[in-house]
């Protein structure tokens, strides 16, 4: 696989490149290589290329060549979704009265997602569009926009820590939140762990989590069992560790009198989540089961029906690539009102 190095201020990273779901949420930029992700560095990232997306791309044909007409069958019948979650009824919390359409990515990366793709006026300017389009679409529920950021990112070398993850600076956090004053907007802290543990990274997040408009991502994608390295495999995240995050945000909630927290879980396969039954719901914390694959609107759908769908836990999301979901002749990126067709909608809408 090619090797990239990339130098950002005095840090030199090395990063093997692999797949477009592969080590870091990044295929966003236009000028990104063909099937690239990115890996993220020490205040910094690098990029990464194209393994395990294809392996994922690969999967969803199969589940749609073999019961396209199942799925059809079964989308006729279909009945509302009903959701359990006693935080809904707390003062602030934003599920289901709200929408959250989020921009993704880090700001020292253009190419992790258009969070950084753009200067900040400019990104927030293209996040007021979207928002409009979703306000527009579907006006009984209005829209709360988000800026998700990834804090912690998977890297495919042990790095000084030997966990295979780096942990951006306070700075990143920080200019994110002053960013999404702007707009009124809530953020996410999005982690991607490699060898470490949530137990590890979560609790250093306290002190902006406690904030009442910062929120937690967490992606099964790189949290790596068994001395695995990130973006050679997918990773895999079970409903006890699952619990542990929803158990910290449940307390913090708590302690510090703040509205109900919401956790985003990342998937795009199976074995990404393990045991979801086991998935424990809090009374001051809402989970989004978030589809996370890029491709044609067909795949797309596909994977939302096969792996969040089919698994709920309480609400769900859908993820729009600007750039991997248009990159090949003939696809389209979801309009609003196309996802807004899908059962159960999707309330948390991000771009990368």
């Amino acid at each position: 696989m090619k090797k990239i190095a990339m130098r950002l201020g005095k840090f030199w990273i090395g990063a093997a490149a692999v797949g477009c779901m592969a080590l870091t949420q990044g295929c966003s930029s236009e000028g990104a290589p063909k099937e690239a992700r990115t890996a993220v560095t020490a205040t910094a990232v690098a990029d990464s290329g194209a393994v395990q997306k294809k392996d994922s791309v690969a999967a969803v044909k199969d589940s749609v060549a073999a019961k396209p007409a199942a799925d059809s069958a079964a989308a006729a019948k279909e009945t509302a979704f009903v959701v359990k979650d006693e935080a809904a009824s707390k003062p602030g919390a934003i599920l289901p009265h709200k929408r959250i359409v989020a921009y993704y990515g880090n700001p020292l990366s253009k190419r992790m997602g258009i969070l950084g793709e753009l200067p900040p006026a400019q990104m927030l300017a293209k996040l007021d569009e979207e928002v409009k389009a979703w306000n527009t679409a579907d006006p009984a529920t209005p829209v709360q926009p988000a800026l998700h950021v990834i804090v912690v990112t998977a890297q495919g070398k042990p790095g000084s820590g030997g966990k295979y993850r780096l942990r951006m600076s306070d700075h990143v956090a920080d200019s994110v939140i002053s960013w999404a004053k702007q707009r009124d907007a809530i953020v996410f802290l999005d982690i991607q762990i490699g060898q470490s543990t949530l137990e590890e990274e979560i609790p250093r997040l306290e002190k902006w989590l406690k904030l009442p408009q910062v929120h937690l991502g967490i992606d099964p994608e790189f949290a790596m069992k068994n001395g695995a390295v990130p973006g050679r495999r997918v990773g895999t995240l079970d409903a006890k560790e699952i619990n542990y995050a929803t158990g910290f945000l449940n307390d913090l909630a708590q302690r510090y009198n703040i509205p109900p927290k919401i956790l985003v879980v990342h998937r795009f396969t199976q074995r990404m989540v393990t045991n979801y039954k086991q998935i424990e719901l809090r009374p001051n914390v809402q989970i989004v089961i978030h589809m996370d694959g890029w491709g044609d609107r067909v795949l797309k759908k596909s994977t939302y029906n096969s792996y969040i769908k089919r698994e709920p836990v309480q609400y769900t999301g859908f993820k729009l690539f600007y750039y991997n979901d248009t990159k090949k002749k003939g696809w389209k990126l979801y309009s609003p009102e196309g996802i807004l067709a899908l059962n159960p909608k999707p309330l948390y809408i991000q771009y990368q």
